[in-house]
């Protein structure tokens, strides 16, 4: 709603300025008729002149100038309602996401969560005490709980939030699984070589969590320098593990490997994403504007539909602190 009430607000903005513009050249263009209404001795409504072809022209450019901003406005109040909004019966209450922010299978639940606008509370986890889910047996992130019930493991919490908010619909297509178990089984595991690949990267990822976590000074300082040195590290075996010689070429290597599978599309799912452009989209997120982000960018043909994503995505519906 936050987002289509803006659209409206500018399309409506759009309208006065435009009117105000062509009120002023109106009376530019009449100066006698102009000075003879605001005079107390002339004729009150004398017969305006005729019109000067400057005049005309200046008219012509206004009215284009409403139609353009008009236009702009409708488009834009389009583009804004690109989320895919629930009914109020299917919306999940009570949501909260225990996370890291850099987080690859955290960050594709975020997607789904924001693409369906629905309204959730973040608890940035410290990696390594891990003590905000101190109260779950299981121990890693994502968790993410709804309505007083605990979701684990990326893809079965949007599993099944998919079955709450789409309860007629039956399975996904086959096409759509294969590239979901794609970003599983082969996309997040060439994430971590690239971003903690030196230990200046390992730095630049941990700033964000440092920054961004309810951590005291001590906390910031040790998740900052303490965890980018083990993800250095656990990074330089993740890449033995999945035999990865050249850590770029990998990812350029996936994020082709994704644009030739949209043959042409827009997104996977056609004229709209599907839970697979959501979840390569989720997981490419943290790295987006990370060295190693904007490379991908620089090198593959992977922007434009990242772009379209950002677009249809739009705002997180994170609930900040202190608002409700």
């Amino acid at each position: 709603m936050r987002s289509l009430r803006a659209a409206q607000s500018l399309a409506s903005r759009s309208r006065l300025l435009s009117a105000r513009a062509l009120h002023g050249a109106t009376a530019a263009s009449y100066p006698a008729a102009a000075a003879a209404g605001g005079s107390r001795w002339g004729n009150p409504h004398p017969p305006p002149p005729s019109p000067t072809p400057s005049s005309r022209a200046l008219q012509g450019g206004i009215a284009g100038a409403v139609s353009f901003s008009l236009t702009f406005a409708t488009v834009a109040a389009a583009e804004v309602q690109a989320k895919e909004r629930l009914p109020a019966d299917l919306l999940p209450q009570n949501v909260v996401l225990y996370q890291y922010q850099a987080c690859p299978f955290c960050n594709k639940v975020r997607a789904f969560l924001d693409y369906h606008d629905i309204p959730y509370k973040v608890v940035e986890v410290n990696p390594l005490s891990k003590k905000e889910i101190k109260w779950s047996e299981y121990k890693k992130v994502p968790i993410l709980t709804v309505d007083g019930e605990n979701l684990v493991d990326s893809s079965d919490i949007i599993n099944k939030l998919q079955r709450k908010i789409s309860p007629d619909v039956e399975s996904t297509g086959e096409e759509e699984t294969k590239w979901r178990r794609w970003v599983d089984e082969h996309l997040v595991h060439v994430l971590s070589p690239n971003i903690y690949r030196t230990t200046s990267e390992a730095l630049e990822s941990f700033d964000y969590i440092a920054n961004n976590g309810n951590f005291s000074f001590t906390e910031r300082f040790a998740v900052k320098y303490a965890g980018a040195a083990a993800m250095y590290f656990v990074s330089k075996k993740l890449k033995k593990k999945y035999n990865i010689t050249d850590e770029r070429a990998s990812l350029y290597d996936a994020a082709n490997t994704w644009t030739e599978a949209l043959n042409g599309r827009n997104f996977l799912g056609g004229a709209k994403p599907n839970l697979a452009d959501l979840a390569v989209f989720g997981v490419l997120r943290p790295i987006r504007y990370l060295r190693s982000g904007k490379d991908m960018v620089e090198h593959t043909q992977i922007g434009e539909w990242y772009q379209r994503m950002e677009d249809a995505v739009g705002e997180p519906s994170r609930i900040e602190e202190g608002r409700e």
